[in-house]
């Protein structure tokens, strides 16, 4: 069943949960344990994010360096497939524009066509680590509109060279990112939601949101992007606070505020484990009032947090 079908036949809000493949040399049992501790809650499906390739600095034995190119987390594809095998559940592989070009995007869409998944989330990605500005592999996509229309384009049995698909096709369904406190590159917010229109116009079906810690700002660009005449599903994404660090590293790595009440509670915290503490009575009272305001669903980004969402959600769902 597709994602929009999942979220729109459902009367009471779903919950979904986003996990990160694992590192390349390290087997899948660590990510089947992640989804045993939350299948009690009914997952309606789980995300699987991608990761660009990096290029690495190695060092020659005659002084010099060799730039090479590493993937430190090779397998969405292979691990999607295992989760949907595993446990009969909608996937939702992520495909980026960062560190991929036409054909690798070719090729994972049809690499997924065989194993019978049809959900994406589409995504610009991230830069890389050595670059200041986000920069398209040689012969990539710079935006996720530009991917969408690949992915429009296979739906309509063509490949990038023009030539057709032969082959039977079963449709993908995706939907992609938005930012209710702005996307760090956008100069602004109405041309951030600019953009998002005109993904939705390109085919979107939904939305997921970066994580955000006040619900204000959610409601708010809800609200705006209605006016906009953007009326798909917006899923508000999820991440309990866990870590006293996480006062700086949040705000500097996600570009999200921390709202004054729960930056002053933190502060006070001793510890980590009081830090985490805090964070899940934040998320229930966050998710509690979410679901009071009718959204569709919760989506959870659970990386270093699968047991703090195991206690949220047993208290919300």
């Amino acid at each position: 069943m597709r994602v929009i079908d999942l979220i729109t036949s459902r009367p009471e809000p779903m919950f979904s949960f986003e996990l990160l493949p694992p590192i390349k040399g390290t087997d899948i049992e660590k990510l089947y344990q992640d989804i045993e501790t939350l299948r009690p809650f009914n997952p309606q499906y789980i995300n699987i994010t991608t990761h660009r390739s990096e290029y690495v600095y190695m060092p020659l034995p005659d002084g010099q360096f060799e730039r090479r190119r590493i993937r430190r987390r090779p397998g969405t594809v292979a691990v999607a497939a295992a989760i949907k095998n595993r446990y009969d559940i909608t996937v939702v592989p992520h495909l980026l524009c960062s560190g991929f070009t036409q054909e690798d995007t070719e090729y994972m869409l049809l690499d997924l066509q065989f194993l019978g998944i049809t959900d994406l989330l589409i995504l610009r990605g991230d830069k890389a680590k050595h670059e200041s500005s986000f920069v398209p592999e040689p012969g990539g996509h710079a935006h996720a509109l530009d991917l969408e229309r690949q992915v429009n384009d296979f739906n309509r049995g063509v490949f990038i060279d023009g030539s057709p698909i032969k082959a039977p096709l079963h449709p993908f369904s995706y939907g992609v990112a938005c930012y209710p406190e702005k996307h760090e590159e956008a100069p602004n917010m109405d041309m951030d939601i600019m953009y998002l229109k005109q993904k939705v116009e390109a085919g979107a079906e939904y939305a997921v949101t970066q994580m955000f810690f006040d619900n204000r700002r959610y409601l708010e660009f809800v609200k705006r992007v209605r006016e906009e005449g953007i009326h798909i599903p917006i899923i508000p994404g999820i991440k309990p606070f866990s870590k006293l660090s996480q006062l700086s590293v949040i705000p500097k790595t996600f570009k999200v505020d921390l709202p004054m009440e729960l930056a002053a509670e933190a502060v006070k915290c001793k510890d980590d484990s009081q830090a985490k503490q805090l964070g899940i009575e934040w998320c229930i009272h966050q998710c509690r009032e979410l679901m009071a305001q009718g959204v569709p669903s919760l989506h959870f980004y659970t990386v270093g947090a699968v047991d703090s969402v195991k206690q949220v959600a047993e208290k919300i769902f």
